[in-house]
């Protein structure tokens, strides 16, 4: 009986012991955790910003529910990178692989154009282009023609003169250019709609197109390049334009909204505002007309 007594006790005695030791586990790993928690949180900072636009002749408005996104780099940055891995189309390439006289091609080079069928064509072509030009010779005759212009000088060769009596032709279309630009000399008005000659040949059309695909390239891949190799995080607004962010490490950010546009009234805006993150500290910031990278309103 009395052994029985003494197995009991020692029974009661040992599970007291398991127990303090586990509560006593129990509190040492709860304590390492928040000892863990509030170093974590000394090793980090936090931000909290404000965003309002203020529109034309109207009072500052919050901008509500809206997605922000905190980057490790600029969004400028960002999307001068993009444009980089894209490069914009060579100019000189682009002119070299038009199907146009090796003069014309010289030309667009000179005067750094490709619009031929500008307004104003006919100021920045000379008596010399013209006839140095086969294609602006060609749509000067064709502008002339027809007697629509008196006194207009004509040729007095002909093709077959090329082919059958090349000297003559030499002699008689050096005649003709010599009359040509006398008359040009005399008559400047005579180039005035000219560039309506040239649409047909007109490379900006192709060029544009080239330029915009291009674009929208680059305004596709930057916003897909900075959340997947810069985004920190993303904070929405509140309904008084207010977001806070937390846990972030120390460094250097950007508060952006990428390619898109937070609106006010009238007003269209973007930001890309840097901030600084320090350990233990909140920063703040005020998004605002006074520090926004584009802006845009109705007419």
């Amino acid at each position: 009986m009395r052994k029985s007594a003494r197995f009991a006790s020692t029974l009661v005695f040992c599970g007291f012991v398991c127990i303090s030791a586990a509560a006593a586990q129990t509190d040492s790993s709860g304590a390492g955790k928040t000892a863990k928690r509030a170093a974590t949180g000394a090793a980090t900072g936090a931000l909290e910003f404000s965003a309002r636009i203020t529109p034309t002749a109207a009072r500052r408005e919050p901008v509500r529910q809206f997605t922000f996104y905190i980057l490790t780099k600029s969004y400028t940055e960002i999307v001068k990178e993009a444009e980089e891995r894209d490069p914009a189309p060579a100019r000189d390439e682009f002119i070299e692989g038009l199907k146009v006289s090796p003069e014309l091609r010289a030309w667009m080079k000179a005067k750094d154009t490709l619009d031929l069928s500008a307004p104003d064509m006919d100021k920045r072509i000379s008596p010399e282009d013209i006839l140095g030009v086969p294609e602006f010779l060609l749509a000067y005759q064709r502008s002339n023609s027809g007697g629509v212009t008196s006194g207009f000088p004509k040729p007095k060769y002909t093709e077959l003169d090329r082919v059958q009596r090349p000297e003559k032709f030499k002699k008689l279309r050096e005649d003709y250019l010599a009359a040509l630009m006398k008359f040009l000399r005399k008559h400047p008005e005579s180039t005035v709609g000219l560039e309506l000659e040239l649409e047909g040949i007109n490379p900006q059309r192709k060029w544009s197109a080239l330029q915009s695909a291009r674009n929208k390239r680059v305004s596709r891949a930057a916003p897909e390049l900075a959340q997947l190799k810069f985004l920190a995080r993303r904070a929405d607004t509140d309904l008084e334009g207010r977001a806070s962010v937390s846990g972030l490490p120390p460094g250097d950010y950007w508060i952006s909204t990428l390619n898109l546009e937070a609106n006010a009234g009238d007003m269209h805006v973007r930001w890309d505002v840097p901030v600084k993150i320090e350990a233990g500290q909140t920063a703040r910031v005020e998004l605002s007309n006074l520090n926004i990278t584009e802006a845009g309103a109705n007419p």
